[in-house]
């Protein structure tokens, strides 16, 4: 019998990316306070692989869980959902001034 692995998914954005080879995803939910009733978020710090070094911070992802890759790294990034909206500006070259 074939038995797909059920691998849990989370939506995230990238909060930091200078190691190698590995990002760190805040992941927020929403819960619902069981006496008050009112909703509050809590977010999560996970440590995932990326491979190629190609996911930048700020960046919003979908990480999956697989086997330990290290200590604290269980995560892996399979997409990108939207790219930062920080983006390294273009060095602007100084128009030269003529002296009249």
């Amino acid at each position: 019998m074939d038995k797909e692995k059920i691998t849990r998914k989370l939506k995230g954005i990238i909060k930091s990316d200078k190691m190698d080879k590995t990002v760190v995803v805040t992941v927020t939910t929403r819960k619902k306070h069981p006496k008050y009733h009112k909703y509050f978020s809590s977010s999560k710090n996970f440590k995932a692989h990326d491979e190629n070094n190609q996911y930048k911070e700020g960046d919003s992802v979908v990480i999956a869980e697989t086997r330990p890759l290290s200590k604290e790294k269980r995560w892996e990034v399979i997409e990108m959902i939207k790219e930062s909206a920080q983006e390294t500006p273009e060095e602007e070259t100084p128009e030269e001034e003529t002296e009249s």
